[in-house]
């Protein structure tokens, strides 16, 4: 344990002031250079901004970060999916940025290729920690994933998975129905639920693009393969299997399967809210979803809505996306190198920052914490949930199926959103919306977005 301490601290120290120092004898001084030789790598106050974990998961990390480095105290600021982007640019562009900041791989919110500027370049400090062999040592592509113009922006943290849908187990058994497996049962089931005075599937297309990974599974329904072909450029999005995804898209909401009202509401709070207060049995959410079978993090979720402490606590578990086609293919798990921390340049405690970064992402047992939240899938090779020590709402029922979707989040390797620049993901929300309030046909919205992805071709 101490000589990894050791190398932690000495890769923080390696890739902060030894750098710093060379850069500036090399270049001298410019604008983005620091100013500061970074401080201790033991000791400091840092900030870390993320939109993700949740507090209470952050809070643990952070904990356990702590029996190893006391002396380092870390403050946690969560910020909204949809404001993260617009807070983070003006605060990194000046001198009072936070010292730790979390980036995505892709996407809008936080993604790498725009906040790489203001981020210190830790391929140093990772290869003074694991050895210049690091990269084998972590998921596949994670590194590639977060290094921009020969920089490692961010030190991966977690990689994350969808394609599935949550259902609330205890509804489901109080009117005797099992999870729908095609578009006519699913249908059935809904009925069921509303004459009972329930919702049934609730989403949240107002524009934070978790409709996209139902488009996504639609598609795969549909034709395995289309949707990633359609982002990569490979095949239009004008394809008749996206026009058919679409078309099924539609009849989900005409059909009584999607709640009303989808565009007006968001994915967080609304329905997740709605969700794990019992007032709807189904929404499709990734991976992360799995911190809400826990008791602690449901019980703090629940304060967190303003429901009562007694309140029951619902059995939430995982199930296959429908066979919406009917064609017999089956559902499918696509995922991400979703999330990693980069220590801003301009930090006045950048060797405490990196320390930090290095230890949530590239130790074992920062990577323990992370996989037994089960929010997120480590990125350390070797690392996953204890899932004996992990405390669920109902395990016997829970544990496998938590197993099970864990397990195919971390060996899949059909990409989730990484595909698609952000421009593209506007494209299919706007798409999405357009269809469900009626104003595109299927075929016009599958124009619109081609025509989008014609204005900005992929790169390859």
């Amino acid at each position: 344990m101490f000589q990894a301490k050791r190398r932690l601290i000495r890769s923080a120290l390696v890739t902060t002031g030894f750098l710093a120092a060379g850069a500036l004898a090399l270049s001298g001084c410019s604008a983005s250079a620091p100013s500061n030789d970074g401080g201790s790598a033991t000791e400091g106050t840092i900030q870390w901004w993320s939109w993700t974990p949740d507090n209470d998961l952050a809070q643990r990390e952070i904990a356990e970060f702590n029996k190893e480095f006391p002396n380092i105290k870390v403050t946690f600021k969560k910020v909204p999916n949809a404001d993260y982007t617009g807070v983070l640019r003006p605060a990194l562009a000046s001198n009072d940025g936070p010292d730790v900041f979390t980036v995505a791989a892709s996407g809008a919110v936080g993604p790498v290729n725009v906040f790489a500027p203001y981020a210190q370049d830790l391929t140093p400090a990772i290869a003074e920690k694991l050895g210049s062999d690091w990269k084998s040592q972590i998921a596949p592509t994670m590194a590639d994933a977060f290094t921009v113009q020969g920089k490692l922006a961010g030190l991966p943290w977690a990689k994350q998975g969808a394609g599935k849908m949550w259902i609330n187990k205890d509804l489901f058994d109080k009117y005797g129905l099992s999870a729908p497996t095609t578009l006519q049962e699913w249908v059935k089931v809904c009925e069921t639920f509303r004459a009972n005075g329930h919702g049934c599937f609730k989403e949240g297309v107002g524009g934070s693009g978790f409709d996209v990974d139902t488009l996504h599974s639609i598609a795969n329904s549909v034709e395995p393969g289309v949707f990633t072909a359609a982002a990569r450029g490979e095949k239009k999005w004008t394809d008749p299997a996206m026009v058919k995804a679409w078309e099924i898209f539609k009849q989900l909401s005409e059909n009584g399967i999607l709640d009303e009202g989808a565009v007006g509401v968001q994915q967080y709070p609304d329905v997740n809210n709605a969700f794990l207060t019992g007032k709807v049995p189904m929404v499709q959410m990734g991976y992360w979803y799995s911190q809400y079978a826990t008791v602690n993090s449901l019980t703090a979720a629940l304060s967190g809505a303003g429901v009562p402490a007694e309140t029951p606590k619902i059995t939430i578990v995982p199930v296959p996306f429908p066979d919406v086609a009917g064609k017999g293919n089956p559902s499918t798990v696509f995922s991400d190198p979703d999330a990693a921390q980069a220590v801003n340049t301009k930090s006045k405690s950048r060797s405490a920052a990196t320390t930090f970064a290095l230890w949530l992402g590239g130790s074992k047992a920062g990577q323990q914490v992370v996989a037994n939240n089960v929010d997120s899938i480590p990125t350390l090779k070797g690392v996953e949930a204890a899932w004996d020590s992990v405390q669920l709402v109902n395990p016997e029922v829970q544990t496998p199926l938590l197993r099970e979707f864990a397990k195919e989040t971390a060996e899949s390797t059909e990409p989730r959103q990484q595909s698609l620049a952000a421009v593209h993901i506007q494209a299919v929300i706007d798409a999405n919306q357009a269809l469900l309030t009626g104003q595109r046909s299927p075929s016009q919205v599958a124009e619109d977005v081609q025509s989008v992805a014609d204005a900005n071709p992929v790169s390859k």
